[in-house]
């Protein structure tokens, strides 16, 4: 063999020996996976989970995403199991409030604040969203869908009444109720035997007195029920039975026997989450509209109610750059809008087209989308042990009004045992 052949066949051979130590690297390192555990177990939400992963992972053959649909209730078993393992899922389905910011303080969460940087999520997210997904400056979850919590009311029973205006302040809700009362007419139903309607009241008038900062802070067991301001609030919840707001024997009824009432046209008033539509008979839903919670004092910036779910990356993230950009593509205007418009779910986003929307759907978007903050409920915004505290002393006081001290006395008593066991 001359030298000139010899040359070409070793020249050969060192390429293919080349080739032959970077093909099985490439092959090894494959395409670069994002994990992502949902719980939208339901038929529809899985169907449109499945859809959204289909439409990702053709755009991004080299970045699939491995989609993991476990059923809701023991996703939420498991999700503790999920975010200490090491790796961990990338992206996960989660709830807003105190159940992300469990997490979140004990540094299983990641920090996707440049997620929110880089995709202009801080100026297209309603302010009141953008605060629910911060703590300390950073944000750390994706919110995506919610339902409002409003007063809702029959214009009718108003009309009757010679009520021309809803209130917007506290004194014309109150007026409200008087007016309602001499027309025979109980102003407000509820069923508290299962005493999470009652709280609703006092998130709202915390959020209204005191404003959101205080009642998120004192969610997270930062402030002490027996502040005075914390006494404030069941102050003015005293107002409203001062003025016989309320109907009689409330502990009697469950949330849904409580619209009794309200449909047999003898109570003009709900607080109640948007679900109420479920639940009101079809027939009458033409006589059914909501109002903002009344202003109390116009100087605290405005809180609403609206439980919120959305998407975090785990800290332990296996490929955390490539959970961040589905994450991106998740919260973006074309998924919201399509979750809009395929699902109904209300967009957190303000530049999502609502205009084919109901009348009230649109209503509802607004009153949250103009608050703000967004606040959970007070069980999704507290630790359990307090919620459980909580709610049992809103009970205590719907049925003696006359026991705030003792039931603030109580409820600090427990928070301040809660803070003790979980230092040590």
């Amino acid at each position: 063999m001359n030298r000139s052949k010899f040359s070409k066949l070793g020249l050969l051979l060192t390429l293919l020996f080349v080739v032959g130590l970077l093909v099985p690297a490439a092959v090894a390192q494959g395409p670069q996976y994002i994990t992502y555990n949902s719980m939208h177990g339901d038929p529809i939400p899985r169907a449109f989970d499945e859809e959204m992963v289909a439409m990702w992972n053709e755009a991004h053959p080299l970045m699939p995403v491995e989609h993991s649909i476990i059923a809701h209730e023991d996703f939420k078993q498991a999700i503790r199991a999920y975010l200490t393992a090491d790796p961990a899922p990338d992206v996960l389905t989660w709830f807003a409030g105190e159940r992300a910011r469990f997490f979140i303080d004990r540094g299983l969460i990641a920090d996707i604040s440049d997620v929110f940087e880089e995709y202009g999520f801080n100026e297209t997210y309603a302010p009141g969203f953008v605060a629910l997904a911060s703590v300390d400056g950073k944000q750390y979850f994706l919110p995506t869908s919610y339902y409002w919590w409003a007063v809702y009311y029959r214009p009718s029973l108003f009309e009757q009444a010679g009520i021309t205006e809803v209130p917007e302040t506290w004194d014309e809700f109150l007026a409200a109720c008087d007016t309602l009362n001499a027309a025979g007419i109980t102003p407000i139903t509820i069923g508290t035997r299962y005493p999470w309607t009652a709280a609703a009241w006092f998130d709202y008038l915390n959020m209204r007195i005191n404003g959101p900062q205080f009642h998120i802070d004192l969610m997270l067991l930062k402030e002490s029920y027996t502040d005075e301001r914390v006494k404030t609030v069941f102050e003015y919840w005293q107002q409203l039975f001062d003025h016989n707001c309320f109907i009689q024997d409330a502990a009697a009824y469950a949330w849904q026997e409580a619209l009794t009432p309200m449909a047999e046209g003898s109570a003009a008033m709900y607080l109640m989450g948007q679900f109420i539509v479920d639940s009101y008979p079809d027939e009458l839903e033409d006589d059914l509209d909501f109002f903002r919670f009344p202003i109390i004092d116009p100087d605290v910036p405005i809180g609403e109610d609206a439980p919120t779910d959305g998407y975090f990356i785990a800290a332990n993230a296996r490929n955390l750059e490539g959970g961040k950009e589905f994450l991106a593509f998740i919260g973006s205007q074309e998924m919201q809008q399509k979750a809009f418009d395929e699902l109904g779910r209300l967009p957190t986003r303000i530049d999502v087209d609502v205009s084919g929307a109901a009348p009230l759907t649109q209503k509802g978007i607004e009153l949250i989308q103009t608050a703000d903050y967004v606040a959970q409920f007070y069980d999704r915004d507290t630790t359990a042990p307090m919620a459980e505290a909580g709610l049992n002393g809103f009970a205590r006081f719907w049925s003696d009004p006359s026991s705030i001290d003792q039931i603030l006395a109580d409820l600090e008593a427990e928070r301040l045992r809660i803070l003790e066991e979980t230092a040590e």
